[in-house]
Order: C-alpha cells, then sequence, then structure tokens
C-alpha cells in the first residue's frame, strides 16, 4: 500500500463522515456513538411498516401507539448523556 492509497482512503472516510452524521468522527464518543445507533433503529422501525406492525403485535399496542412511543423514545434513547470531566 502506497502513502497515495492511504491519503485517498483517509480522504474517502472523512468525506463519508461530513455527509453522514451517523458515520461518526475522530472525536465521537461512546456515549454519542450508542445514540446514533438506537435513532437509528427506531427511525427503520418507523419507517419500515411491516416491522412497525410487529412490534405493534408483538406488545399488544396499536401502530399508531407504537409509532408514538418509538419517536418518543428518539428524544432521549440512552438518557441523559453523561457529565463530562473538564481537563
Amino acid at each position: 500500500m502506497q502513502a497515495s492509497d492511504r491519503f485517498n482512503i483517509n480522504s474517502q472516510l472523512e468525506h463519508l463522515q461530513a455527509k453522514y452524521v451517523g458515520t461518526g468522527h475522530a472525536d465521537i464518543n461512546r456515549f454519542e456513538w450508542a445514540v446514533n445507533i438506537q435513532r437509528d433503529s427506531y427511525a427503520s422501525y418507523i419507517g419500515h411498516y411491516p416491522l412497525l406492525s410487529y412490534f405493534s403485535i408483538a406488545q399488544n399496542e396499536s401502530i399508531g401507539r407504537q409509532r408514538y412511543t418509538f419517536m418518543q423514545k428518539m428524544l432521549l434513547p440512552c438518557g441523559l448523556a453523561p457529565e463530562r470531566e473538564e481537563d
């Protein structure tokens, strides 16, 4: 692998990270990564009707109620952010 190949791969990765928020970046912490994953999951559940229907049947709720519940969970999917230590 040559230096130009590494530069090309790194520039492509930086482009993807700038374009799509969920791909993370060099300074992302564990909590932010988990929040992105949870929100992506809930958005997928809401956006795919058969999956939403499955969850509503499994939990014996209406589809509208299940959709509302998932949207509410998207606000704080992993709870409050942990306090950061100031250096």
